[in-house]
Order: C-alpha cells, then sequence, then structure tokens
C-alpha cells in the first residue's frame, strides 16, 4: 500500500519493473562495482574494504553512511560473525535497506480537503514538470486537483504549468507576471474550497539556496496558506535532480531549514549512476522521499518504497 495524503492507495504492479529501469546506471556504478570488487575475494582485508569505500562514495551513498557500514564490517569481522567476502552484498544492502526505513514517514493525514502541497526548488530541477506528473498521479488514484501557478518571476513559467494543466485535464489559478506569489496562492486556496478539490499543488519559483529574500517569501507564503486553510501546507516537497549528486544534500539543508520540508523528490533518477545521493539524503537529512523521476513521461513520477528500490538494485 502507498500511504497518501488522504489514506492508502494500491501500490502498483508494475512498481519493481519500472524501478529497476530507473535504476540502471546506479546498479551499473554500485552493484556491479561491488560484485566486481568481491569477485573471487574470500578474506575481508583492508584492501577489500578499501575498494569498497571508494565504490560506495562513486556512487554517491554518502561519507557517513560508507563509514557505518565498513565500521559494521569490522565489527563483525572482529568479533568473528563475518569471514566470507560473499556475505557482504547482502549485508550492504541491509544496512541501506534500513536507512531508507528509518526515515520513512507518512504524510500527514488530511480529514477535510483541499490539501495543499507546496513544492519548492531551484530552477533545473524539474519542479514544473514534477507537478504536472503528481497531478496525473492524484488523477489516476480518483483525486481532484488544481494547480496554483505562484512561480511569478521566472519567465514563462505560468505557461510551462499551463501546458501541464492541459495535458492533465487540471484547472490553473495564475495572475500576470510579477504578481505576489502569496496572493495568487490566496486565489487558488479559495478556489479549490469553492470547487471542492482534494489537492491544491503549488508551483514556487526557483530559488537558489543562497538567495535569503526570496526564501523569506516561501515562509510568507506558508503564513498565507494558514489564514485560509489552519494546517496548510500540508507537504512541503522538495525536488532535487538525481544528477547534482552531493550539492543536492546542501540545497536540501537549506531549503530545510528555511520552508519546513516535509519530503523529497527526487527526479533525473534514471539518468544518473549516482542513486545512492537516495541513501545520502535519507541518512543525512532524515528526510523521506516521497517520490522519485525515472522518465519524461507524465507516469514515470513514481512513489518511493524503500524496499522496493534496494530490490531493483541488488535483486538478481
Amino acid at each position: 500500500m502507498i500511504q497518501t495524503l488522504f489514506g492508502s492507495v494500491e501500490q502498483e504492479p508494475t512498481l519493481l519493473e519500472k524501478l529497476k529501469s530507473g535504476v540502471q546506471k546506479t546498479r551499473a556504478g554500485l552493484v556491479s562495482a561491488l560484485e566486481d570488487a568481491l569477485q573471487g575475494r574470500k578474506e575481508i582485508d583492508a584492501d577489500l574494504l578499501d575498494e569498497l569505500e571508494v565504490t560506495l562514495i562513486s556512487a554517491d551513498v554518502g561519507v557517513k553512511t560508507t563509514g557505518e557500514i565498513l565500521d559494521r564490517i569490522r565489527q563483525r569481522v572482529e568479533r568473528h560473525q563475518l569471514s566470507d567476502a560473499a556475505q557482504l552484498r547482502g549485508m550492504i544492502s541491509e544496512h541501506l535497506l534500513e536507512i531508507l526505513e528509518a526515515s520513512e514517514r507518512a504524510p500527514a493525514r488530511v480529514a477535510e480537503p483541499p490539501a495543499v502541497i507546496l513544492v519548492v526548488g531551484v530552477n533545473g530541477s524539474g519542479k514544473t514538470t514534477t507537478i504536472g506528473k503528481l497531478a496525473q498521479r492524484f488523477r489516476g488514484e480518483g483525486r481532484t486537483a488544481l494547480l496554483c501557478a505562484a512561480d511569478t518571476f521566472r519567465a514563462a513559467a505560468i505557461e510551462q504549468l499551463e501546458i501541464w494543466g492541459q495535458r492533465t485535464a487540471t484547472a490553473v489559478v495564475r495572475q500576470g507576471p510579477g504578481s505576489d506569489p502569496s496572493a495568487v496562492l490566496f486565489d487558488a486556496l479559495n478556489a479549490a474550497r469553492a470547487r471542492k478539490v482534494d489537492y491544491v499543488i503549488v508551483d514556487t519559483a526557483g530559488r537558489l539556496q543562497t538567495r535569503e529574500n526570496l526564501m523569506a517569501e516561501l515562509q510568507k507564503m506558508a503564513r498565507t496558506a494558514r489564514k485560509v486553510i489552519p494546517d496548510a501546507p500540508h507537504e512541503v516537497l522538495l525536488v532535487l535532480d538525481a544528477t547534482t549528486g552531493q550539492n543536492g544534500l546542501e540545497q536540501a539543508r537549506k531549503f530545510t531549514e528555511i520552508s519546513g520540508v516535509t519530503g523529497i523528490v527526487l527526479t533525473k533518477l534514471d539518468g544518473t549512476a549516482k542513486g545512492g545521493i537516495v541513501v545520502a539524503i535519507a541518512r543525512e537529512l532524515n528526510l523521506p522521499i516521497r517520490y522519485v523521476g525515472v522518465g519524461e513521461k507524465a507516469e514515470d513520477l513514481l512513489p518511493f518504497d524503500a524496499g522496493k528500490f534496494i530490490e531493483s538494485l541488488f535483486e538478481k
């Protein structure tokens, strides 16, 4: 079952197959490299641990997580609980799964719609495209959505969102370029309540993590949302480009400080061999991964499932 703001929906039967296809590059960069390092090795020695360290860090699993894995291996070797190098593959996959599961948290339940989802992220991360894909996904779950064009700064951002609105048969609330984003949000929330819409998905300007004045605008929007719907926003989703690797972690830290991020959407996972960033985000930020993007099509935004993700990487 997949947890949503309105409860659970059935798991997609093809989720594992889609994930396997989407993580092929990471599988080659991480799991295949691990298997190459372990092939023919019986003894767990310093050379093997060095190879494992390089492999894990190269896949962007993160320095902290890599250190934890190596420390666990050394401890088990010292206690004579681990002697065969062939066992390391399973041990590493188990540890990565533990980290992902530890950061999982179900979305806050919404008793009465609309649920308000604020979508944040830097320019080029795939934020507006993700919003369109979310609208498509909610439609597939039998829910209605409304898109709020609160990115009033970037040229053609409103038009781009309207194109996604047309593709997904989803209404868009907009004002002119340069309008106050909070005013657009205020209109959208009132329209959603009047139309009894399930979800309001809010596009925001692509804010660089160093632009404090733009970050303050996010806080203003959250205050505006609460004036109309007291417990809004119900989710603040940070869209990160998986191909940026560790740089994405710095973005996530800043956005979390300013805007109260509740979950991550990791886009372009199919375009990188460094999909280990999923684990680094979970470990270092303790934030749940809500969705992953594995392609260009509207249906290529998948709900994240820790077990399925690890299975897609390590299953032979």
